[in-house]
């Protein structure tokens, strides 16, 4: 007989005499280990259909959401979480729990027990990777998801190798200082006010409109906060910041040859970082030296627009980077997606919501000798 359509008693049954059976002679084990594994398999399913039907009734019987039908329940019970996530069903659950708080909704639907938060629809995860992806800066920095306070060890100062002979004296003993960046996460925060009226779109419509504009900001934000982390570095490393090199001249066909070669042997994929009115000034230079020539050297040109322009940079300050951003390290200790804050009492008398996303994120440098700080001259 198929075992689902075995009854629980006939796959107990089944099972006391495969327990006789094993001692017999000449008894196919293999088979029967099997046959034992799939019933298993069997029972844990229907336990756990179980287990969500009684989770919908109760739902329902407390007087949230309409009537679950039988035929939904054995729709779902075949569905993985994540084909659930991609329902518009799921959609609107989670934007009710957006609005609510209240999550049980969104567990009552998914066919698999979660822990901690209720997963977000996969089109509020799409969202989310495509803005982390499509920034061209956040994509190429070092990523880790460690809880609390990082703490990453960098090379201040050491010796080189030494070739050394058979036979003649040993070689010296590497002189090591290495420092200790600590990497301390903090929020970063972006809200909007939306009307009565937005909040009244459908679920789909409501994610996509707070999802995409929050994220957007938070990403660009945090991309800002590493390109500042490495302007701000000293040309000395201490046992607490890496160092950077630094050259203070202005837009010429020669400029990032010279940022180039200050960089360490370990900065092996640099790019250009600069604001896009600075592009302009070194297409400029390019064009007056009459000769066809690149002035990036062919390395990839990342815009950050929080960079000052070349020509409104005062004397001395920052306008351009060359660099290899794995020596630069974001930290998310709560994972790198974008949790969000639903208020809907602070501004009632307006008819409007506040809604407040939250990344939690630390950032910084960690290796000495990957940047190089390109400077204004006076």
């Amino acid at each position: 007989m198929d075992i689902k359509e075995m009854t629980i008693e006939e796959m107990e049954e089944r099972k006391a005499e495969i327990r006789e059976e094993i001692d017999a002679e000449g008894a196919d084990l293999d088979a029967l280990e099997t046959e034992v594994r799939a019933m298993n398999e069997e029972l844990e399913s229907r336990k756990a259909i179980e287990a969500q039907k009684v989770a919908l009734r109760n739902a329902v019987a407390a007087g949230e959401g309409e009537t679950i039908k039988e035929a939904i329940i054995e729709e779902r019970k075949i569905m993985t979480n994540a084909e659930v996530r991609n329902s518009k069903e799921y959609i609107d659950a989670f934007a009710k729990y957006i609005k609510t708080n209240d999550d049980r909704e969104c567990r009552a639907l998914l066919t698999e027990n979660v822990s901690g938060d209720v997963p977000v629809p996969e089109l509020v995860d799409e969202i989310v990777r495509t803005a982390w992806d499509n920034d061209e800066l956040l994509q190429r920095v070092r990523k880790t998801y460690f809880r609390g306070n990082l703490k990453v060890a960098f090379e201040r100062s050491a010796d080189g190798a030494y070739e050394h002979t058979e036979g003649t004296t040993a070689v010296t003993e590497e002189s090591l200082q290495l420092g200790i960046v600590t990497m301390i996460p903090k929020n970063i925060k972006k809200w909007i006010r939306i009307s009565d009226e937005a909040v009244a779109m459908g679920g789909e419509a409501f994610l996509r409109y707070i999802y995409d504009e929050l994220t957007y900001q938070i990403v660009k934000k945090l991309a800002d906060l590493v390109v500042s982390d490495i302007a701000g570095l000293d040309t000395s490393a201490t046992s607490t910041a890496p160092a950077a090199a630094k050259i203070t001249v202005n837009p010429g066909t020669t400029t990032i040859a010279q940022a180039f070669a200050n960089l360490s042997d370990e900065a092996r994929n640099p790019v250009i970082i600069m604001n896009k009115l600075t592009y302009a000034a070194f297409v400029s230079a390019q064009a007056s030296a009459n000769f066809a020539m690149d002035p990036f050297m062919g390395l990839p040109v990342v815009f950050n627009n929080s960079l000052p322009a070349y020509s409104t940079a005062s004397a001395n300050q920052i306008y351009a980077i060359v660099g290899d951003l794995s020596g630069a390290h974001v930290n998310y200790p709560e994972g790198d997606g974008i949790v969000i804050k639903y208020d809907d009492l602070s501004e009632a008398e307006s008819d409007l919501v506040k809604i407040v996303g939250r990344q939690y994120a630390a950032h910084g440098v960690t290796a000495s000798g990957r940047f190089c700080n390109i400077a204004k001259s006076a």
